[in-house]
């Protein structure tokens, strides 16, 4: 658009021009405003789209913000290893801008307050689930909460949200800030030391050790802070909370497994067949945390526990 040169007109032409740049300065903003539709399984979509629509959600959730780069290489990193749903990483995002997970739907809270049993009317008849923990105390079931019919009972500063048991679960029950059950990779590549942000705010426990690894240890090779693990000199593995439940891993068809458990923290010695390979944790069967390394470990012909690890073993 240009402006005449009569000399009466170029004073009502800049108003005029001034009220067109206005306009597009306000509807462009409103135009590029986009919200991140995508299924939760991000692993159907391309390596591309899953970063665009998790940089749109977190656009979207901070105002307009750009998601830091490590931030989202983070949450793509999860989404492609430990199989991260669209839902956590929202959940995630919020946690990150300062807020707090969105609330589930169709859920009863539940919450012990100094250490005190708490009893709550819930409005189905069948037994419940725990869907989000609260809590940076465990909420372990049938032993700081349990269900009855039509009520759940929660205590030892258990604090969660609880469902139905014959609702349709979601992508898993959530600890403070993240995933219960749902871990995070963090890996020592070529023995460089790595900080890894982790979705719950208390401290965190090695899930699994990654094949190939080298060995993590607690305080040595890998360790744990709010928010974040460390791992170095090629500890490369998956982490939970530490009052996650670990649910069983499967071994592989025909392959050998293994339960040996340390009886009043003795160690004790259990044969694993020669030639097999290389076995895993895949269940912990103790209250007492079983580290390898540190309270179990393999010598080639057997595998070892202590300090009262318990658990069935396998590749």
């Amino acid at each position: 658009m240009t402006c005449p040169s009569k000399s009466w007109l170029p004073a009502l032409c800049l108003t005029l021009l001034a009220a067109v740049l206005a306009l597009v300065l306000v509807e462009a903003p409103a135009a590029a405003q986009q919200r991140a539709y995508a299924p939760d399984d991000l692993r159907t979509l391309s390596y591309d789209d899953q970063a665009r629509v998790i940089s749109l959600e977190y656009q979207e959730q901070s105002g307009g913000r750009r998601i830091p780069d490590d931030q989202l290489q983070f949450y793509l990193d999860q989404v492609n290893r430990s199989n991260w749903r669209f839902s956590q990483i929202k959940a995630d995002i919020a946690v990150s801008l300062g807020g707090s997970a969105p609330p589930a739907t169709g859920t009863v809270r539940c919450e012990s307050i100094n250490g005190r049993a708490q009893i709550c009317r819930v409005p189905w008849s069948g037994s419940s689930r725990l869907v989000r923990q609260l809590s940076n105390a465990p909420c372990a079931e049938g032993r700081s909460w349990q269900s009855q019919p039509g009520q759940v009972y929660v205590g030892n500063n258990c604090r969660g949200e609880f469902a139905s048991a014959g609702a349709t679960p979601g992508p898993g029950p959530v600890g403070p800030g993240g995933p219960i059950g749902q871990g995070v990779v963090c890996e020592s590549i070529n023995n460089q030391a790595r900080i890894c942000r982790v979705p719950w705010s208390g401290p965190s426990r090695l899930a699994r050790q990654s094949p190939g690894s080298q060995p993590c240890i607690e305080g040595q090779t890998w360790q744990s802070q709010n928010g974040q693990v460390y791992v170095g000199r090629g500890c490369r593995a998956e982490f939970v909370a530490a009052g996650a439940v670990q649910p069983p891993i499967g071994p592989q068809p025909g392959g050998p497994s293994v339960v040996c458990t340390s009886v009043d923290g003795r160690a004790k010695a259990c044969p694993w067949p020669a030639g097999t390979g290389s076995p895993r944790l895949l269940q912990q069967l103790s209250s007492q945390t079983c580290v390898q390394g540190r309270t179990w470990g393999f010598t080639g012909s057997a595998i070892w526990v202590s300090q009262g690890c318990s658990g069935r073993f396998g590749y």
